[in-house]
């Protein structure tokens, strides 16, 4: 408890304290969803200095509450769309938005004085970084406090059986009075008292029998004994001296170990749990792979259709989507464009319900965040379906808003022979878009076999809702100019590529046309994309924003793998867990076996490459710790299992999984371990799953963690689902 007051009160001894102290006031914010919604919401930041809580004052009881630690970020002014439409009505320096990670929306508000607007704006910036800089004790102090606040119901310090047996409950957690009993000698239980009762309840026998198997007095982990168990179980080699030093360092909560060089269970618990516990090898999780291989060497993060934030007839276009995907170190966005009716192009879904976005808004934007979280650089894929004259204004929005962004000159004046490195591109935006004749010449405006996404639909898609062959366009040179590295042409076959292809000609293939070639010629798509990119989108069925499986396409190395990135689920997990690697930059080395031009590797047949090595994998799913609800139903508690998936080459496609333990979400032990063969670990991602099991229908999803196979760091190991394993 007395870090908690300790924590609020230096952050209000601050300079900027004044600022949290107006937020734990209060304030009435209006809340905006649209030009037509706004209304009023009274703001506060509770007393554990991390939760906002607001209502309307019509709502009776009810309220809503967030934590500062699900906010990314605070933008100031008419940063929004929905702010922006209001921009007459409220001046920029009452307005404010509060940016969620992941897929919530934002939270537009505005204030009623430009100084109540800063207090907000400042006081959410000030605790999200205090929030990220807590140490691991701090975190693990601050949930303990939460859930006593949660079931602290009169507020008086103290919580009797009746409160705890509910927050239990609540931390998904049965045990009865008799057991409880036994646990407190008193009838109520203090702060104090409840922080012990948590340890003892969070005692994980299965991590105190590993601390005892290296430790000799069973008390601590002396630096020697720390060493040999980061030797032998995290199979760390002449480091760990070094590295058990350091872990002491960082995690030891207790000042007396730390003066004898020692680490406590306390301590050894918090590693565990920490990053460089996890089964993410921390030395993947920078940038750490060769940036100067051509850009068809790399698998790129990629999305489709960019500019929708739901499905593909209604769904809203937004200028937030591509805010979302570059965030996420999209480096390959879509843009639709259509003629608008004032001679402005727009963006959107063309003859569906989708709302209008203007081209050049999604210019702007693109300029804003393209390097916010990878320096490598973007390529604008344009689906162009407007005139002429329209596609000139589009040129002229793409050179006056890049700038110098936009790469328009080839790198060193010469025609290549295979496509510069993301090095080189670094802070480069590309178009990828159809183009008047090569790079060597220029040939007449009208286009004779360059065809949209849209046309290459028509033209044998068997998906494609299109019937009609669309008519041959023509092509505005200003617009045309703009494309040097990414020319879009239509596939005209392997052997006609092998003989007749540029290395900066690249072509488009629907999932079906893709899923086709990988059965019918799977090694000459491999040696394809060794030189030439290619790009993949989903079915035009798929009016829904679902996702195909983007680890079949990726096993041919085709780079450009587009995904609705609105839609989560399995492929979108995949898609994040590929690029979790190397910095989160959106570009990943493919295997040595898909860069080289000669390459017999086909999925279908992993054994027939050279260097085949199948390796085993052992995962024992040792246990969990502190699973949420999944099911908020009264006295409702899990009964979590653990699935472990395998996704690849067709080979290694597995999945195997654990008994379910009834009635533990909190500290379930499983101790079982499930064996798999990888024929191609080069592509394999592994994925955990943890579910709520039910007997009479589908399991209820409650957590997942996806990596590359090549990622796992061996040994005693945390995933993000909070489950402890041992891997080897």
């Amino acid at each position: 408890a007395a870090y908690f007051h300790w924590h609020v009160s230096r952050i209000e001894m601050d300079p900027e304290g004044a600022h949290v102290k107006v937020m734990i006031a209060g304030s009435t914010l209006r809340k905006v969803k649209s030009r037509s919604w706004k209304k009023q919401r009274h703001f506060r930041l509770l007393e554990d200095g991390l939760t906002i809580w607001y209502k309307s004052r019509w709502a009776g009881r009810g309220h809503s509450t967030f934590s500062v630690t699900e906010v990314e970020a605070v933008r100031e002014g008419h940063q929004s769309e929905v702010l922006l439409s209001i921009a007459e009505e409220f001046p920029a320096d009452l307005c404010f938005t509060l940016v969620f990670h992941g897929r919530q929306g934002n939270l537009d508000l505005v204030a009623d004085s430009p100084e109540e607007a800063q207090a907000w704006i400042r006081g959410v910036r000030k605790l999200i970084h205090k929030a990220q800089t807590m140490d691991e004790k701090e975190r693990l102090d601050q949930w303990v406090w939460d859930w006593f606040q949660k079931a602290d119901k009169n507020k008086d310090g103290k919580m009797n059986f009746k409160e705890v047996k509910k927050l239990l409950k609540m931390m998904n957690v049965d045990m009865n009075e008799e057991h409880m009993a036994d646990k407190s000698e008193s009838d109520s239980l203090e702060i104090e008292q409840f922080v012990y009762f948590y340890k003892m309840l969070t005692q994980r026998d299965e991590v105190w029998k590993v601390f005892q198997d290296y430790s000799g007095d069973g008390e601590k982990l002396m630096l020697e004994e720390l060493e040999n168990f980061l030797r032998m179980e995290q199979q760390e080699g002449e480091q760990s001296a070094q590295h058990a030093k350091e872990l002491i360092d960082r995690y030891e909560p207790s000042e007396t170990a730390l003066k004898q060089g020692a680490m406590s269970l306390d301590g050894f618990q918090m590693y565990l749990c920490s990053q460089e516990g996890s089964i993410f090898n921390p030395e993947h999780q920078n940038l750490y792979q060769d940036m100067s291989q051509p850009l068809s060497h790399y698998f790129i993060s990629s999305s489709h259709n960019t500019y929708l934030l739901e499905d593909q007839l209604r769904g809203q276009s937004s200028l937030e989507a591509y805010i979302q995907a570059l965030k996420r170190g999209c480096r390959c966005v879509e843009v639709d464009c259509w003629d608008g009716s004032d001679g402005e192009p727009v963006v959107y879904h063309g003859h569906t319900l989708t709302s209008k976005i203007l081209f050049k808004d999604v210019v702007s934007t693109v300029k804003e965040y393209a390097f916010k979280a990878s320096d490598f650089p973007v390529i604008l894929s344009l689906e162009n379906h407007c005139g002429v004259e329209q596609q000139t204004v589009m040129a002229r929005h793409l050179s006056q808003i890049l700038g110098d962004s936009l790469l328009t000159t080839l790198l060193d004046g010469q025609v290549p022979q295979q496509l510069p490195s993301p090095q080189e591109l670094k802070g480069k935006i590309l178009l990828k878009a159809k183009k008047i004749g090569g790079l060597e010449q220029c040939l007449d405006e009208t286009l004779t076999d360059e065809v949209s996404d849209d046309e290459e639909m028509a033209n044998g898609d068997p998906e494609s809702p299109c019937t009609e062959d669309p008519p041959k366009s023509k092509l505005s040179r200003e617009l045309s100019d703009l494309v040097v590295y990414c020319k879009s042409v239509h596939f005209h076959g392997f052997e006609h590529a092998r003989s007749h292809a540029k290395c900066y000609e690249m072509s488009s293939f629907s999932e079906s046309k893709a899923k086709k070639l990988v059965k019918e010629a799977g090694t000459d798509f491999v040696q394809y994309n060794t030189r030439q990119l290619s790009r993949i989108y989903p079915s035009g069925l798929r009016t829904d924003s679902s996702n195909y499986n983007p680890q079949e396409i990726w096993s041919m190395g085709c780079q450009i793998v587009a995904l609705n990135f609105q839609t989560a689920g399995l492929e979108m997990d995949l898609n994040d867990g590929l690029f979790r690697q190397n910095g989160c930059c959106g570009f990943v080395l493919k295997p040595e076996f898909m860069r080289d031009a000669t390459s017999q590797f086909s999925p279908e047949k992993p054994e027939g490459r050279q260097g085949y090595k199948p390796l085993r994998l052992s995962i024992q799913v040792i246990s969990g710790q502190q699973l949420p609800k999944v099911n908020q139903k009264e006295g409702s508690i899990v009964d979590p299992l653990v699935r472990v998936e395998i996704y690849g080459v067709p080979q290694d496609q597995a999945k195997e999984e654990t008994s379910h333990i009834n009635n533990n979400g909190f500290n379930p032990v499983w101790n079982e371990t499930l064996n798999f063969v990888i024929h191609t670990p080069e592509l394999a991602l592994v994925r955990f799953l943890v579910e709520d099991y039910d007997k009479a229908s589908r399991n209820d999803f409650i957590g997942q963690f996806t990596l590359p196979f090549t990622c796992i760091q061996a040994g005693k190991q945390s995933t993000d689902v909070y489950i402890f394993i041992s891997i080897s």
